[in-house]
């Protein structure tokens, strides 16, 4: 049986990156409550994957939150794409 190794907090842990980690996680976080409201659990799946895929693909992290949200933005496209336009309940397609 292996035995989980005891949690050690780091006393040397960078401030800056701990609000980083914390803008990322509720970005990602209110993204994927969103969709999994409006669209449900599997296209909140898909979607929290497209928006991981874009953090993947960058070449540093984002210091803002608004750079935070053109992941949810650029995974947004992507949901749009995927998703069925009678879908969507008819609160948003009346005008």
């Amino acid at each position: 049986m292996n035995s989980l190794a005891p949690y050690k907090s780091v006393k040397n842990s960078n401030p800056r990156c701990a609000d980083l980690m914390t803008m990322a996680e509720q970005e990602l976080s209110a993204f994927f409550n969103a969709v999994t409201q409006l669209f449900g659990s599997q296209q909140a799946a898909l979607s929290a994957e497209d928006w991981l895929h874009e953090l993947i693909e960058t070449d540093g992290l984002p210091t803002s939150t608004r750079e935070w949200r053109l992941f949810t933005a650029k995974a947004s496209a992507r949901l749009a794409s995927r998703v069925n336009p009678s879908s969507l309940s008819t609160e948003f397609t009346i005008a």
